[in-house]
């Protein structure tokens, strides 16, 4: 039974920086974030697989990273130059098979969210 916690987030001012954790227990392939603004659709941000090789969302390309620390079971999503249009609950997810592309798999772990406020 994998689960995630999820540290970070919170508010800053555009162009400014923030970054997420996610510390998984239990076996993944992939791991990442999507994001819900409200009366908006949830949407895919970022996600890294076992091997490192990592998809974006085109709206964040150039802004942010996702990394992962393998001796902590920790993924990290570092978000720079923020816009308020960023602004959103932020969900870790992760998924124990190959394929990591949100819009044609299903992620079958999920965190509790935190809330990124861009102002």
């Amino acid at each position: 039974h994998v689960q995630l916690v999820e540290s970070g987030g919170g508010s800053v001012q555009a162009g400014g920086s923030l970054r997420l954790s996610c510390a998984v227990s239990g076996y993944t392939y992939c791991m990442g974030w999507f994001r819900q603004a409200p009366k908006k659709e949830r949407e895919g941000v970022a996600f890294i697989d076992s091997d490192g090789k990592t998809l974006y969302t085109d709206s964040v390309k150039g802004r942010f990273t996702i990394s992962k620390e393998n001796a902590k079971n920790t993924a990290y999503l570092q978000m720079n130059d923020l816009k308020p249009e960023d602004s959103a609950t932020y969900i870790c997810a992760a998924r124990p098979r190959m394929n990591c592309d949100p819009l044609r798999v299903e992620y079958s772990a999920w965190g509790r969210g935190t809330q990124v406020t861009v102002s």
